[in-house]
C-alpha cells in the first residue's frame, strides 16, 4: 500500500493524544495528582485527537463531504471511529470541567482536591471512550480482507498499546514538568508497556513475513491453480489502484527501518522508563516513542500488499 502521510500522522498523533486521555482519566479517578497537569494533559489530547483527524481529511478526494462518513455507522468501522471520536471529544470536555477548581471535592484530610462521583463517572466513561475509539480506528484496516498484513489479529492490540505507551509517555512528561506524583502510571508500567509493544511488533512482522498471499497471479486474472507471468501491463497509463495500493520497499530497507522503530518505540523508552524520575527523561522516551511509531506506521502501510496489485 501506499503509505500517505495524512493518515500516518492521523493514526500516530490521534493515538498520542487518546493514550494520554486514558491516563489523565485513570489519575483523575485514583487522586494523586493535582488537578492542573491533569487539565494540561486533557487540553493536549484534544489538540492531538483533533490534529490527528483534520489530517486524515487530506488523503480525501473531496474534504468538504467527510460528513456523510457518519451516517454509515452500522457497516462502516471509519464511520464509527467519526462518530466515537465526537463521543470521546465531548466526554473530555466534561473531563476537563470536573476538573476544575470550583468543581473538585476536598479528601478526608483536607489536603488533596478529589473528584466528586460524577466527576468519576465522567472519568469511567473516557477511558472506556478511548479504548472504543482506538479499537474501531484498529479495526478500519483489521476488516479489510484483501490486505492480509492488516488483517492479522495482533493489530487492534498494537494500535492500544501505541496509544497507552505514547499517551503515557507524555502523560508522565507532563506530570514531571509539573513535580506532580502518579499514582496510575508508574515507570514499571511504562516499561512493561514498552517491552510488551517491542514483542508484539516482532510476532507480527515474523508473521507477516511468513505468511504467504491467500491468492495467486492465476486467481486474480480468472486462472485458479495455474502458473501465470506478465506478459504486458494490463493499462497504458497510472490509475488509482496503482497509486494506491501498489507499493514496493526492498526488504533489506525494511528491516533496518523496523530496528530503527523498535530502538525508538521500544528499547528507548523501555530504559527510560527504569531511570525513570527526571523530566528531560520523560520528554526524551516521549518524543522517541512518538518518532517510532510514526515509522513503524509508515511501515505498516508500506509493507501491505492489496491483492489487487496481483492482477496488475
Amino acid at each position: 500500500m501506499h503509505p500517505a502521510l495524512s493518515v500516518i500522522f492521523f493514526t500516530t498523533l490521534s493515538g498520542a493524544g487518546y493514550g494520554l486521555l486514558f491516563w489523565a482519566a485513570c489519575e483523575a479517578m485514583l487522586g494523586e495528582a493535582p488537578a492542573r497537569p491533569l487539565l494540561w494533559s486533557v487540553a493536549l489530547a484534544l489538540l492531538l485527537s483533533t490534529l490527528g483527524l483534520v489530517s486524515s481529511l487530506f488523503h480525501l478526494g473531496k474534504p468538504g463531504r467527510a460528513w456523510r462518513a457518519f451516517s454509515q455507522w452500522r457497516t462502516s468501522w471509519l464511520s464509527r471511529e467519526g462518530v466515537m471520536a465526537v463521543i470521546t471529544a465531548s466526554v473530555a470536555l466534561a473531563l476537563a470541567a470536573a476538573l476544575m477548581p470550583g468543581a473538585l471535592d476536598v479528601d478526608a484530610n483536607g489536603a488533596l482536591p478529589r473528584l466528586g462521583m460524577g466527576g468519576i463517572a465522567v472519568a469511567v466513561l473516557a477511558v472506556l471512550c478511548v479504548v472504543a475509539t482506538v479499537y474501531c480506528t484498529a479495526m478500519i484496516y483489521a476488516s479489510l480482507k484483501p490486505i492480509p498484513a492488516w488483517r492479522h489479529r495482533l493489530v487492534p492490540v498494537a494500535y492500544l498499546l501505541f496509544a497507552l505507551l505514547g499517551g503515557g509517555l507524555v502523560f508522565r512528561a507532563i506530570t514531571a514538568f509539573d513535580g506532580a506524583r502518579v499514582a496510575a502510571l508508574p515507570g514499571s508500567l511504562c516499561a512493561l508497556l514498552a517491552l510488551a509493544l517491542g514483542l508484539l511488533k516482532l510476532r507480527y512482522w515474523r508473521d507477516i513475513d511468513r505468511a504467504p498471499l491467500p491468492a495467486t497471479r492465476g486467481d486474480a486474472v480468472g486462472l485458479p491453480r495455474r502458473q501465470v507471468s506478465v506478459f504486458e501491463r494490463p493499462h497504458t497509463e497510472a490509475n488509482y489502484l496503482t497509486r494506491e495500493m501498489a507499493f514496493a520497499i526492498a526488504r533489506r530497507h525494511a528491516r533496518w527501518l523496523r530496528a530503527v522503530a523498535l530502538l525508538l518505540f521500544g528499547l528507548v523508552p523501555l530504559v527510560s522508563a527504569l531511570a525513570g524520575g527526571s523530566t528531560a527523561t520523560w520528554t526524551v522516551a516521549a518524543a522517541s516513542a512518538l518518532t517510532g511509531a510514526f515509522i513503524e506506521r509508515w511501515l505498516f502501510f508500506a509493507e501491505a500488499k492489496h491483492l489487487v496489485t496481483l492482477y496488475y
